[in-house]
């Protein structure tokens, strides 16, 4: 990793309904650090994931809202440390109120489990488990440590 690079580790969701999407993450059990009613947070491991209200975020922006498409644009991955918590956090997020769109398989593109669902706004999450020898999965951990690539790994 370049000690250059910018840290990017705060994802913000524009949220239409603020208090609907507030409740679902709170009832996955992730710890909120900060809710002063006009914006929330919820601390993960290695990001910050905040609920902030749409209009607000647009004119932040200096933008409009997208229209609803009720399709995927985008996902949020969730990296697991197991094959069977890809399958314990679908199923802890349908309770709160996901909807899953696909629910856990041996993943198709990668050796490892994953599902997809969506927040009750339609943010799209896929649930992840990979091998350890994923690439992309090592980045990630690296990234969540602060630790630094080594030239070989960042090839």
């Amino acid at each position: 990793m370049n000690a250059s690079a910018p840290l990017a580790n705060l994802i913000t969701l524009g949220a239409r309904d603020l208090p609907r999407l507030r409740e679902f993450y709170r009832a996955l059990g992730w710890p909120h650090i900060i809710d002063d009613g006009e914006f929330v947070a919820f601390e993960l491991r290695g990001i910050v994931l905040a609920l902030f209200p749409l209009a607000q975020l647009a004119r932040d922006a200096h933008t409009e809202p997208e229209p609803v498409s009720g399709g995927i644009g985008f996902t949020v991955g969730i990296n697991v440390d197991t094959a069977e918590e890809v399958d314990q956090l679908t199923e802890r997020m349908r309770s709160a109120g996901a909807r899953i769109t696909k629910e856990p398989v041996d993943a198709e593109f990668f050796t490892g489990r994953s599902a997809y669902l969506c927040d009750p706004e339609g943010n799209y999450f896929e649930i992840a488990w990979a091998q350890p020898d994923n690439p992309v999965l090592a980045a990630v951990r690296r990234a969540a440590s602060g630790a630094a690539a080594t030239p070989e790994s960042s090839e």
